[in-house]
């Protein structure tokens, strides 16, 4: 069981760094906030299902943290796009993150003690390794904008320290 949920977080993954990279050249600052902004969404409601269903107090301070940190991050982005005067753009990049989070909410929902807070860590792994990637290799170098660039910047740096620290939990959670 556990190997299936691998594969799903793997599968949202490969998706993410597919995509990313083929359409950087393409992609416009609009896309770039809606892509960055949509992947703290998503964490975020990983994180609140972390809350429901788990009884793990690491697990829970873990999930706690994503949900203060990337809400922040969100929240200074919508500021920002504001202040530009920009609307997102949703993509092709961001629907997809967005379809292959369903798919890994539901695999994660259907499990049960142990068993959820060890796929929902290894997940979270998975999840910031590749977001991290894609923010210093592609969507940074291709944001126009200083203001958008220095945001994911900021980013960046806390979302290598939730990798760690996902890395951390994923490596006490048996």
């Amino acid at each position: 069981m556990q190997i299936a949920k691998l594969a799903g977080a793997t599968a949202v993954v490969a998706l993410f760094v597919a995509q990313v990279p083929a359409r950087a050249a393409d992609l416009t600052d609009p896309q770039i906030a809606h892509i960055a902004y949509t992947a703290g969404v998503l964490d975020i409601e990983a994180a609140k299902l972390a809350l429901k269903k788990s009884k793990n107090t690491e697990v829970v301070a873990f999930a706690r943290n994503m949900v203060r940190d990337h809400q922040a991050v969100n929240d200074k982005a919508l500021a920002l796009v504001k202040a530009l005067k920009v609307t997102p753009e949703d993509n092709d990049v961001s629907k997809g993150l967005v379809k292959q989070a369903k798919a890994e909410q539901a695999s994660l929902a259907a499990l049960q003690g142990a068993a959820f807070d060890k796929a929902y860590a290894d997940n979270e792994v998975s999840y910031h390794k590749t977001v991290n990637t894609a923010l210093a290799d592609t969507l940074i170098p291709a944001a126009g904008n200083a203001q958008l660039k220095g945001l994911l910047q900021t980013g960046l740096k806390i979302f290598q320290g939730h990798e760690m620290h996902a890395e951390h939990l994923a490596g006490m959670l048996k």
